[in-house]
């Protein structure tokens, strides 16, 4: 399984980075029984979390960004194709959500033709500092600007936007699960109020005892909340994702710690994330697909280079072969390819 940058996500939404303003808790009584959502923000976005170590998320997890550069190219590409539709503005905007150090900004930067760079005003929205060395042209916010118009792009954001967990228990009441710093877990009270609403409509448990659900609602409002800010163009979130034709019985709450499946323990030693249900965030207008399907739509197909051109020009045969293989990577069944892209466009038809 390849571990992705779970993002340290931006101020002035409801997930990582909290309310807008808000410094944080303090740390945590290590046997306070707390649920899991408040336990995750503290552990990663609280003074001291993991998500705020100085080796950023690349240090950790190797996401599609970092699997090759073909990645920020599709994406480019899909900003070009939004640049079309909304007419070829003077200004176009592209917004990367949680973006680590910025690698996929400067990507896209990099892969665009130098007509529409020209006009791009590039966003990193970040709660972490401004990394050294960084494009000038990339400005460093720890909120998404309001009112833009392009792209906002969101890569792997969503499954760190912390949420409660459920679990039934032996009378098939499902109720929300609280944990210790430690990782040690118990029955809190029942689901109650708006995310039991959530769980009937999008993830409805059976009485079986130990059936486990992540209740996705802050999920919901955090995206509704990005796709708000832009004033026409195309919003993409891309992720670990299941839909309602395949919740997973047991959840999907873990954790990573240097590229490695772990237990997750809420103590800031561990990234902690759960898949998305991407199918409850999508608001009207909003299609979700593989990213196989959406890579392919935008030129990234993995297929290898004929072999006359390795014995007519040999470097190139090679570098084809590279690129060939990051391909297959990107869109490989049983990984980066089964991700989720929730598309969602605003004022334009879907460009993908």
């Amino acid at each position: 399984m390849t571990a992705g940058t779970r993002g340290e996500g931006p101020e002035g939404l409801e997930g990582p980075a909290g309310p807008k303003g808000q410094a944080g808790p303090e740390k945590p009584e290590p046997r306070k029984w707390r649920g899991w959502r408040a336990a995750a923000q503290e552990a990663l976005y609280g003074p001291g979390g993991f998500y705020r170590r100085a080796e950023g998320p690349a240090g950790h997890f190797r996401t599609s960004v970092h699997a090759s550069p073909l990645f920020a190219g599709a994406v480019a590409r899909l900003l070009c194709r939004v640049d079309e539709a909304l007419g070829r503005p003077a200004a176009l905007d592209f917004v990367d959500m949680a973006a680590g150090r910025g690698e996929l900004a400067a990507g896209v930067l990099a892969a665009l033709p130098a007509e529409v760079a020209g006009r791009t005003r590039a966003y990193a929205v970040e709660v972490a500092e401004r990394p050294a060395g960084l494009d000038h042209r990339i400005e460093w916010l720890a909120a998404p600007p309001e009112g833009t118009t392009g792209l906002l792009f969101a890569n792997e954001w969503l499954d760190n936007v912390p949420v409660e967990v459920a679990e039934v228990d032996a009378a098939g009441t499902a109720r929300l699960v609280l944990v210790r710093t430690d990782g040690t877990e118990r029955l809190g009270e029942p689901v109650g109020g708006a995310e039991a609403r959530w769980l009937e409509r999008w993830w409805p448990l059976p009485g079986a005892a130990g059936l486990r659900a992540e209740v996705g609602l802050p999920r919901d409002e955090s995206w509704a909340a990005a796709v708000a800010t832009l004033r026409r163009g195309l919003a993409v979130a891309v992720d670990y994702a299941h839909t309602a034709d395949a919740r997973p019985p047991f959840g999907t709450l873990t954790g990573f710690r240097e590229g490695r499946e772990t237990t997750p323990v809420p103590d800031g030693s561990c990234d902690i994330t759960a898949h998305v249900a991407l199918d409850a965030c999508a608001l009207p207008g909003g299609r979700v697909l593989r990213q196989r399907e959406a890579l392919h739509a935008l030129g990234v197909t993995g297929a290898r280079p004929p072999l006359t051109l390795a014995s007519t020009d040999p470097a190139a045969y090679v570098r084809a072969l590279a690129g060939a293989g990051e391909a297959a990577e990107l869109t490989a069944a049983g990984g980066l390819g089964d991700f989720g892209w929730l598309v969602q466009p605003v004022g334009i038809e879907n460009p993908l």
